[in-house]
This record gives structure tokens, sequence and C-alpha cells, in this order.
């Protein structure tokens, strides 16, 4: 549940901060606040489920590829879940990923 007392930064304020970013030459920042932008659309639950997901050893590759096309069909969040893509591929290349 989300606390009315807080402050939220809206999406259309990271996707700005984004873009200057960009143009100021700070590509990495740049993508950083897109991907942001993409989970003020993720429920705070959810979003700190993905979270602890995406530590080592807690998810398979297939849970993570899950993850990552529930973001794309749910939200809409295409940049967050291509990074969670390629953080499955690396966890399995190093052998990070839960085994059964």
């Amino acid at each position: 549940m989300r606390n009315p007392h807080l402050s939220r930064i809206t999406a259309a304020t990271l996707q700005k901060q984004a873009s200057k970013a960009f143009d100021a030459g700070f590509v990495q920042l740049s993508h950083n606040l897109i991907r942001a932008a993409e989970l003020t659309k993720v429920p705070d639950e959810e979003l700190l489920e993905i979270y602890e997901l995406l530590r080592p050893r807690r998810a398979s590759y297939e849970q993570l590829l899950l993850v990552a096309d529930k973001l794309v069909n749910l939200y809409g969040a295409s940049s967050t879940a291509a990074y969670v893509r390629n953080a499955a591929a690396e966890y399995l290349r190093r052998n990070l990923c839960q085994t059964p």
C-alpha cells in the first residue's frame, strides 16, 4: 500500500530528466532514468519481489525471463525488461542462477 504522505516523482518528469541527461552526454544516467520512469507503473510490492529475484541465486534463468516478459506485457517496461534479460544471461554465464 502506498503511503499518501510520500511524494512521488512522475514518469513524465523522469523522462524529461532522461532526455536532458542524454543531451548532456550522460547516456548511462539517461538509461537509468528511463528505467525508473517505466518502474513508476509497477506496484511497490511487485517491485520489491523483482528486486529480491535479481539477487544472485534467488531465481532461475527461466524465472528471470518470466519477470522480463511480465514487465513488458503488463507495464510496457521494455527497457527494464531488457535489463532483466541481460542480468539473467550474465547470471547464467557466471553460474549465479538458482539451481533446482
